[in-house]
C-alpha cells in the first residue's frame, strides 16, 4: 500500500468546531462561495492532520471546481495537493482523471495569475496519469507574454523532468533555448537553477559563453552563476582558473548577497592567499555597509571561522576590521574586538594599540548608550594587548595613569593591574612606570585602584629616591598626621547644636543576609547604634576620605606598604635620620588607621582581619632592627616572589582558555584510514564548509553511536523499536529501528512524540507499512532552544491485520543529557563573582560519594560536568581536611552555569563531603546540572584512580 507524506501539521483553531461530514457535505453543494471557502479550508486542515475525507472528493469535482472564484481555485491547488489519489490497492483513483480538465482550463485561463498558480501547482505533481495531458500546455507557458507564468513553467517543467523525465525528454534544450531568449531576470535565474540540476554541461557551457557578462547581471542571476561555480568546479577542474576570476570579479559587487556568497565560494575554490585576503576584505565591507547587527554578528563569525582555517593570512586586516568599532552596538564592538585581538601581530600591534588609544580618549570626552562598558571593554582589549606585545606597554601604561581619574571604579583598577602585570613581566620599565605613577597617584579615587597603587609603590620602589617620592605622595593623600587631631580640633571648636549633634548617637535597622542550616537563604534584622557625622569626605585627600568612609582594607595595604618602604631603605643603606623619620611617620599613619576605625566619626568600626594586619605591621617596625633578616625576608623577597608565582599561574590559565577552542581530538593509532573516493559521502560533504562541523556531530565511531542507542520497546514486544539519538549543535536527530516480530503485515505504523523541556518537534515521522518479520527506520528531527535537560515521550500505533484492529506501544522514555550542549569555559575572577552575585537561580547539591580523596573528587567532577577549574593549581596543591574550587562553564547558547565547590575530609578514613552550590540565569541548567550531579555521585565507583 502506498502512503501518501504528511507535509505539516495544523492546528484547528478553536472557534471552529470538529467537521462533520453532512454538514461538509451539505456546505459544499449549496453554499455561497465563502461557505464553500471554509468548508474546504476545514477539509484541508483535517486532510493534513490524518482526518479521511474520501467521501467528499466527488462532491469537491462537482460543486467546488467549475467556481470562477479565485481565492476558492487557490485553496483547490491546496486540496488536490493533499487530497487520497490512490485506492486502497495502491493504484490511482479513476475520478482523479477528472482533475486533469480542471487544470487544462486554468492553464488556458486568461487570468496570468491563475496559471501561474497551477503551474506552480504542478511542481506538486508526481503521477504520470495526471501529467501526461498537461506537457503540451505547460510547453507553451514558455512563451507566454507574462514573465510571472514563464518563471513558473520553467519549475513546472524542472519538477517533470526531474520525477518523469520521459515525459519532457528535450527539457535540458528546450529550457537552454529559453535561458538564451529570455530577458526576464527571475525566469533566467530558474533556468539556470533547472540546468545546474538536471545538465551540468550544458550549464557550464552557456557559462562559459556569458562569463564577460556575469558581472553586469542581475544579482539574483549572479547567485545562481555562484552555485553553478560551486558545483561545476568539481567536474570540470580544468575550468577552474576562469570559475575563480569570475567569482573574484562578484567580491566587488553591490549586492551584499552576492558578495557573501562569492566569498564562501571563493574560500572553497582555492587557498590562494590573495584570494583569502580579498575574501576577508570584502567581509569587512559587508559588515561596514550591513545595518542590522545580527547580520554583523554573522558575517564577524564567518570571519573569524575563516581566520581559524588560514592563520596569519589576515593579520594585515585587524587594522580594517577596527572601522567596525563605530558601530554603536557593544555585541558587535566586543566581537569585534576579539577577532582583532588574534589578528594582532608584532608587525601591527603598534597601529592596533594607536587606534585603540583614540577610541579609548573618545569615550572620555563623549557620552552615549553603555560608554562606561565600552570604554571597560577598551581598557581589558588594550590591556591583554599590551601584555602580549611588551613594545606597546610603556605606551599603554602611561596613557591608563594619565587616564585614570576619568575611569569608573572597575576600569581604574583594572588599569592598575594591568600597570602591575607590566611592572613585573618588564624590569626595564619599572623607573618610568613608577615615575608616572608618581604624578598621577593622587587623582586615584576608588578603593581597589588605590589598594593596587600602594602595593606598587611599596613593592617596586628600589632606590632611596624612590621611596622617598612615594612616601611624599602617600603623606599627601593622608593629609595631616595624626589622622583624627583635625576631626578632634573641629569637634572641640564647634560648640553649636548643630556641631553637637554631628558625632550624635542614633540607631538604624539594617538587614542582612543569613544562611541556615537547611543552605537556604534569610533575611535578619536587627538594630544598630552608629555615629553620624555631616563632615563630608569629598574635601579630604584621597587616602584619608576613603578611611573616614570605613574602607579599612586600604589602611591594611598602606600599612604593609609602609612597612616595605621602611625595610627596604634600611636595606639600601639610607641616612639614619631619614630612616628614623621615615619609621616614625609610618608608625604614627598606622596607629592613626586603628584610632579611625574605634573613632565615632566613621559609621563602622573597622573590622578585626583589617585591625589584626594593621597591628603585626606596627610590631614588625617596631622589631626591624632584632628581626630584620626575617622581616625582609617575609616582606620584600617572599611577597614580590608569590606575585611572581601568580602572574605566572595566570598565563598558563589564559593560554590554556585560547587553546581550548583550537585543540582538536588526535586520531588513535588503530583508528580506521577513510578513503574519500571510495566513501559513500554526501556530495554536499565535500565541499568545505567555513563553519566547520559542530563538535557533537563529526564523531561518528560506531563504538560512540553504541552507547547512544536506547531501547524504546521491550523484546517480548510484537513489534522492538530503539532509538539512535544523533545530537546536533542545536537540533537532534532520533533514528528509530522497528523490527515487526510478527507473522502479519503492520499498516499505518506511525510514531508519535511529546516533548518536556525547551524541545519541539520539528517533522512528524510519516506512517510506514511492515512487512512480517521485517524492519525499518523512521526518522524524527527535534529542535534544541536551551541546555536544559529535556525528556522525550512517545508511543507507536499501527493497525493489525484485522480491519478494525490498532494497537499502541508506549515507548520508554527518551532522556536528552545536558552534558551533549556544556562547553569549558573561562573567564577572569572578577567575572565570575559579579555573575555569581547576579544570577538568581541557586541549586544546592550534597556530597555524597564513596571516594576518600579529595583531589580525586574534585577531578572526577569536572570530567563528569565538562566544566573548566577557575581556581589556580597553586591553589589546590597540598594536603589538608578541605578544598573549596570554583567551577565555569558555557553552554552553545551562551548561558553560563557556575559551581562553587565545598569539599570535607573528617579523618583519613572518611568519605569526601561537603556540598555544590550551582548557579545560573535560568532555572533549568541549575537544576539539570543538579541532576547530572547526583546521577554521577549515586554511580561513582569507590575508588578512581588520580592519574
Amino acid at each position: 500500500m502506498s502512503q501518501e507524506l504528511v507535509y505539516s501539521l495544523v492546528d484547528q483553531r478553536v472557534d471552529r468546531d470538529i467537521p462533520n461530514l453532512q454538514t461538509l457535505k451539505r456546505d459544499l453543494e449549496r453554499g455561497t462561495d465563502e461557505i464553500k471557502l471554509e468548508a474546504l479550508q476545514k477539509i484541508i486542515i483535517g486532510s493534513l492532520n490524518g482526518e479521511k475525507f474520501d467521501s467528499l472528493f466527488m462532491f469537491i469535482i462537482r460543486f467546488v471546481m467549475p467556481t470562477k472564484n479565485k481565492i476558492l481555485k487557490k485553496h483547490l491547488l491546496f486540496y488536490w495537493e493533499v487530497c487520497p489519489k490512490y485506492d486502497e490497492a495502491g493504484k490511482l483513483k479513476q475520478e482523479t482523471i477528472l482533475i486533469c480538465n480542471s487544470l487544462l482550463n486554468d492553464l488556458h485561463h486568461s487570468n496570468e495569475y491563475i496559471q501561474g498558480a497551477t503551474l506552480r501547482f504542478l511542481c506538486r505533481l508526481k503521477d504520470n496519469e495526471l501529467l501526461e495531458p498537461l506537457i503540451g500546455p505547460t510547453r507553451e507557458c514558455l512563451n507566454h507574454r507574462h514573465a510571472y507564468v514563464r518563471r513558473n513553467a520553467v519549475l513546472a517543467i524542472h519538477s517533470i523532468y526531474k520525477n518523469q523525465s520521459h515525459l519532457v525528454p528535450d527539457a535540458p534544450e528546450l529550457i537552454l533555448n529559453f535561458l538564451a531568449a529570455e530577458s526576464d531576470s527571475m525566469c533566467k535565474r530558474n533556468a539556470i537553477i533547472m540546468l545546474i540540476d538536471t545538465d551540468l554541461g550544458m550549464a557550464v557551457d552557456w557559462l562559459l559563453g556569458s562569463l564577460n557578462l556575469v558581472e553586469s547581471m542581475e544579482s539574483n542571476i549572479q547567485l545562481s552563476v555562484i552555485e553553478l561555480i560551486r558545483k561545476a568546479s568539481k567536474v570540470y577542474p580544468q575550468e577552474k582558473p576562469k570559475f575563480i576570476r569570475c567569482v573574484f570579479e562578484l567580491l566587488s559587487s553591490e549586492s551584499s548577497s552576492v558578495k557573501f556568497e562569492a566569498a564562501s565560494a571563493l574560500v572553497t575554490l582555492t587557498n590562494n592567499s590573495a584570494a583569502i585576503k580579498a575574501v576577508g576584505t570584502s567581509l569587512i565591507q559587508l559588515i561596514l555597509k550591513e545595518s542590522d547587527n545580527n547580520v554583523k554578528l554573522v558575517v564577524l563569525e564567518r570571519l573569524d571561522n575563516l581566520r581559524i582555517k588560514h592563520e596569519g593570512l589576515l593579520d594585515d586586516l585587524a587594522i580594517d576590521l577596527l572601522q567596525i568599532l563605530s558601530n554603536s552596538d557593544l555585541e558587535v564592538k566586543k566581537r569585534s574586538l576579539d577577532i582583532v585581538m588574534k589578528l594582532t601581530s608584532q608587525r601591527n600591534a603598534g597601529d592596533v594599540v594607536g587606534i585603540l588609544k583614540k577610541q579609548l580618549i573618545k569615550t572620555l570626552n563623549a557620552e552615549f548608550e553603555k560608554v562606561k562598558e565600552y570604554r571597560e571593554l577598551l581598557v581589558q582589549t588594550i590591556h591583554a594587548c599590551a601584555v602580549s606585545f611588551p613594545e606597546v606597554a610603556a605606551d599603554v601604561a602611561k596613557l591608563f595613569l594619565s587616564s585614570i581619574s576619568e575611569f569608573s571604579k572597575s576600569s581604574a583598577a583594572d588599569a592598575i593591574s594591568f600597570v602591575r602585570e607590566v611592572i613585573e613581566k618588564f624590569p626595564l620599565l619599572r623607573s618610568s612606570i613608577i615615575s608616572e605613577l608618581h604624578l598621577t597617584f593622587p587623582e586615584i579615587k576608588s578603593s581597589e585602584a588605590m589598594c593596587r597603587a600602594l602595593w606598587i609603590l611599596g613593592e617596586y620602589s628600589s632606590d632611596i629616591q624612590s621611596i622617598k617620592t612615594s612616601w611624599e605622595n602617600i603623606k599627601n593623600s593622608l593629609g595631616e598626621l595624626p589622622l583624627l587631631a583635625l576631626e578632634e580640633q573641629e569637634a572641640l571648636t564647634s560648640g553649636d547644636d548643630s556641631a553637637n549633634n554631628e558625632h550624635a548617637e542614633t540607631h538604624v535597622i539594617q538587614n542582612s543576609t543569613r544562611i541556615l542550616p537547611d543552605g537556604t537563604y534569610a533575611t535578619e534584622s536587627s538594630l544598630v547604634k552608629t555615629f553620624t557625622s555631616v563632615s563630608s569626605t569629598s574635601n579630604k585627600p584621597p587616602i584619608r576620605a576613603l578611611l573616614f568612609d570605613c574602607q579599612y582594607f586600604v589602611g591594611a595595604v598602606l600599612a604593609s606598604a609602609l612597612v616595605k618602604l621602611v625595610l627596604r631603605f634600611s636595606k639600601l643603606g639610607g641616612p639614619s635620620a631619614e630612616l628614623n623619620q621615615l619609621n616614625a611617620q609610618a608608625l604614627l599613619a598606622m596607629i592613626g588607621i586603628i584610632r579611625v576605625g574605634q573613632s565615632s566619626f566613621v559609621q563602622s568600626p573597622i573590622d578585626e582581619d583589617s585591625y589584626d594586619r594593621v597591628l603585626a605591621c606596627i610590631r614588625a617596625l617596631e622589631h626591624k632592627d632584632e628581626d630584620s633578616e626575617e622581616l625582609e625576608l617575609a616582606f620584600l623577597d617572599d611577597s614580590q616572589a608569590a606575585f611572581t608565582r601568580l602572574v605566572k599561574s595566570q598565563d598558563k590559565r589564559l593560554e590554556k582558555s585560547k587553546n581550548i577552542s583550537q585543540d582538536k581530538p588526535q586520531g588513535k593509532f588503530d583508528s580506521p584510514m577513510e578513503f574519500r573516493l571510495l566513501s559513500k559521502s554526501n556530495a554536499d560533504q565535500d565541499e568545505e564548509d567555513v563553519n566547520g562541523p559542530s563538535e557533537a556531530s563529526t564523531s561518528t565511531e560506531i563504538v560512540t553511536k553504541l552507547d547512544s542507542i536506547v531501547q524504546l520497546t521491550g523484546f517480548s514486544d510484537p513489534v522492538y523499536a530503539e532509538a539512535y539519538l544523533n545530537v546536533h549543535q542545536y537540533d537532534i536527530t532520533i533514528d528509530i529501528l522497528i523490527v515487526n516480530q510478527t507473522n502479519d503485515t503492520l499498516k499505518n505504523l506511525t510514531a508519535e512524540f511529546s516533548m518536556m523541556g525547551d524541545l519541539k518537534l520539528i517533522e512528524k515521522p510519516r506512517s510506514y507499512n511492515v512487512s512480517p518479520r521485517s524492519f525499518s527506520s523512521i526518522k524524527a528531527t527535534i529542535k534544541v532552544s536551551s541546555a536544559d535537560s529535556g525528556v522525550i515521550y512517545g508511543n507507536l500505533t499501527y493497525d493489525g491485520p484485522g480491519p478494525s484492529d490498532s494497537n499502541c506501544i508506549v515507548f520508554n522514555d527518551i532522556n536528552v543529557d545536558i552534558m551533549e550542549y556544556i562547553r569549558p569555559s573561562y573567564c577572569d575572577e572578577a567575572k565570575f563573582f559579579s555573575m555569581w552575585s547576579e544570577f538568581e537561580w541557586e541549586n544546592k547539591v550534597d556530597v555524597i560519594t564513596k571516594i576518600t580523596d579529595l583531589q580525586v573528587y574534585l577531578k572526577h567532577l569536572i570530567e563528569s560536568t565538562n566544566m573548566a577549574c577557575l581556581t589556580p593549581d597553586s591553589a589546590l596543591d597540598g594536603d589538608c581536611g578541605f578544598l573549596s574550587a570554583n567551577l565555569y562553564s558555557k553552554s552553545i547558547f551562551g548561558e553560563d552555569a557556575l559551581l562553587n565547590v565545598s569539599l570535607e575530609k573528617v579523618d583519613d578514613d572518611s568519605t569526601v563531603t561537603g556540598h555544590i552550590r550551582i548557579r545560573s540565569k535560568s532555572q533549568g541548567i541549575a537544576l539539570s546540572l543538579g541532576d547530572k550531579i547526583n546521577a554521577v555521585q549515586t554511580n561513582t565507583p569507590q575508588t578512581i584512580s588520580a592519574e
